[in-house]
């Protein structure tokens, strides 16, 4: 599997989420290997943006098309500045339930000394994890260079979600955990999306 991010600036949400309701309407139904997408913007404008593809290639042949730069051009107007891209064929997804129908994602964003450790630990603790906090309904997980990383994690809302923090985790997920902390090179980034754009193919 494929996956791109993009992330940028954005003073008006709701032209964003309508640009890429066009793309999902328009070019989504013949956009070759399309997986789905995830985005949103925080309370703070920061757009962000998953897209997943089968590959590489499907990808690349999207990016080529002359209806898919038209509708980019236009797309691009609404950011404020340059937005910033990462290609990866790293990606680890970890479905719980329906990704498609979470009210809230949060996505993190860090650099780990060991990724593939961390992934580990991240797979070998999930029954424990799924077990204490049902309201995941799962994750994907980017790889890019140097250890970085983008974890997208959904929620069934951002209620339950903050419950769910305040709970005490069972040894093997605790443990797992501050493991993966400790792996960690420099402080996490948190982009809270209270309001998700999930699409997929229907």
């Amino acid at each position: 599997m494929f996956a791109q991010t993009i992330r940028g600036k954005v003073s008006d949400p709701d032209a964003v989420r309508a640009a890429v309701d066009r793309w999902t309407r328009d070019l989504g139904p013949t956009a070759k290997g399309w997986f789905g997408t995830t985005g949103g913007v925080t309370d703070d404008g920061d757009l962000f943006v998953l897209i997943r593809f089968e590959s590489e290639g499907s990808a690349r042949f999207n990016s080529a098309r002359p209806e898919q730069d038209q509708w980019w051009s236009e797309f691009s107007k609404l950011l404020e500045g340059e937005p910033t891209f990462k290609d990866s064929n790293n990606v680890l997804i970890e479905p719980v339930g329906d990704l498609d129908s979470a009210g809230f994602v949060q996505v993190i964003c860090g650099q780990s000394s060991d990724l593939e450790r961390s992934r580990k630990l991240m797979t070998d603790s999930q029954s424990a994890r799924s077990a204490a906090r049902p309201e995941i309904l799962g994750s994907v997980s980017v790889g890019h260079e140097d250890g970085k990383f983008t974890s997208v994690l959904y929620f069934s809302s951002e209620e339950e979600a903050r419950a769910g923090e305040r709970k005490e985790l069972p040894p093997e997920a605790r443990e797992a955990i501050e493991e993966m902390r400790s792996l960690g090179v420099t402080p996490p980034e948190y982009l809270d999306l209270k309001t998700p754009w999930l699409d997929s193919p229907k």
